[in-house]
C-alpha cells in the first residue's frame, strides 16, 4: 500500500510540473524544429508589388500600406499609417530582414513603432528605431520607470528562433482608447487581450480600418501561449465590438492564404465572442488536447489549453468588461 501511495504522489508531483511548466516545454519543443527555409516568392496579385526578394507593398488607402514577409514561414504583416506630420508603423516583423528602408520608401515623416505585443516575431529584435510606443498599462510602466522596457522569455518567446528578448527604448505611452494625431487623420487605441494580455489594436475611424495584430487573422488563433487568456480574449472581442463602426475592415498580422494582406470583418469578431461563450459554458468542446482545437468560421479556427486550464477571468478588467 504504501509503494503505490508513493507513486501516486510521484505521479501527482510529475503532473504538477508539467503542468506548471507547460509553456517553457512548448517553446523549448518549438526551437528543436527551428524555424524553417525562406519560401518561394509567389503570385501575389495585381495590388501588391514586390519591394525586393523579401518584402511585398500593398497600398490600402491613402497613405495607409501593408508591409508583407510573405516568404517567411509565419507570413507576418505590418502596417504603415502615415499623416502629414507623422507616421505609424504597426509591429515590425522577426527581424529576419530590416523593415526600415521598406518603410523610408514610402514616407519621409518622422516614423513611431508601435509593436501590436511582444512576442518576437512582431517586435523586429535587433531593429532599433528612433521613437517607440508602447500601450501604457500601469504593469509595463512600472517596469520601465526610465523608459527602458526589457521583455522577459515568456513575452517574448525568441527562444524558439535563437533570438534574445530585446530591451525596448519606450519615448511614448499610449493609454487604451487614447487618439494619436498623426496630422489630417486621427488612430485610437484598442486594447485587445487574448492573444497576449499587453496586446494592441488600432482604429481609424474616419475610415473603419482596424490594425488587429494578432488578436485576429485568417488562420489559426493562438490562446495557448504564454500571456494568453480566454478571459482576455472575451474582454478584447467586447471591447472592439463595442467600440468600432460595423463596417470596420480588420488587418491582421498573419495570414493563412494568399494573395494580398490578410482581412476579415467585424462579424469574424462576433463569431469568435459567440464561440468564447460557448467553449466557457461547454457547449463547444473542441477536438485534440493541447492545444484543443476549436472551430470558429471559415476564416479561423482558436487553439486553446484543455478546459480544466482555461483562464476565464480577464486580467486588467479596468480597460474594458467581457460583456457585449
Amino acid at each position: 500500500m504504501r509503494k503505490w501511495i508513493l507513486a501516486l504522489f510521484g505521479f501527482c508531483v510529475l503532473v504538477g510540473v508539467t503542468v506548471a511548466q507547460r509553456h517553457l516545454m512548448l517553446v523549448f519543443a518549438m526551437s528543436l524544429l527551428g524555424a524553417p527555409g525562406l519560401l518561394p516568392a509567389g503570385d501575389e496579385g495585381p495590388e501588391v508589388r514586390w519591394h525586393d526578394d523579401y518584402f511585398t507593398v500593398q497600398a490600402l488607402g491613402p497613405g495607409t500600406y501593408a508591409i508583407g514577409e510573405p516568404r517567411y514561414y509565419q507570413k507576418n504583416y505590418s502596417y504603415l499609417i502615415a499623416g502629414t506630420e507623422r507616421a505609424i508603423l504597426f509591429d515590425a516583423g522577426p527581424g529576419y530582414r530590416d523593415i526600415r528602408p521598406v518603410a523610408l520608401s514610402l514616407t519621409d515623416l518622422p516614423i513611431t513603432f508601435i509593436p501590436s505585443h511582444f512576442h518576437y516575431d512582431h517586435v523586429g529584435n535587433e531593429i532599433t528605431f528612433e521613437h517607440v510606443a508602447v500601450i501604457g498599462l500601469p504593469g509595463l510602466r512600472a517596469r520601465a520607470p526610465e523608459g527602458r522596457l526589457q521583455l522577459s522569455f515568456d513575452e517574448h518567446l525568441g527562444f524558439a528562433e535563437g533570438f534574445e528578448a530585446p530591451e525596448l527604448l519606450v519615448d511614448e505611452w499610449l493609454e487604451p482608447g487614447e487618439s494619436i494625431d498623426l496630422g489630417g487623420r486621427v488612430l485610437e487605441g484598442r486594447y485587445s487581450p487574448g492573444h497576449t494580455e499587453d496586446s494592441i489594436s488600432l482604429l481609424e475611424p474616419a475610415t473603419g480600418m482596424l490594425f488587429t495584430g494578432d488578436f485576429i487573422y485568417p488562420g489559426p488563433l493562438f490562446a495557448f501561449l504564454p500571456n494568453s487568456g480566454m478571459g482576455d480574449y472575451l474582454q478584447g472581442a467586447a471591447t472592439l465590438l463595442r467600440e468600432s463602426p460595423s463596417a470596420a475592415r480588420l488587418f491582421g498580422a498573419h495570414r493563412s492564404a494568399s494573395p494580398g494582406a490578410p482581412e476579415l470583418s467585424l462579424q469574424d469578431v462576433a463569431d469568435l465572442q459567440a464561440a468564447l461563450y460557448r467553449i466557457q459554458s461547454g457547449e463547444l468542446e473542441g477536438e485534440g488536447f493541447y492545444p484543443r482545437i476549436y472551430p470558429i468560421n471559415a476564416n479561423f479556427e482558436l487553439h486553446a489549453e484543455p478546459p480544466w486550464l482555461q483562464e476565464w477571468a480577464a486580467r486588467n478588467p479596468e480597460f474594458g468588461s467581457g460583456q457585449p
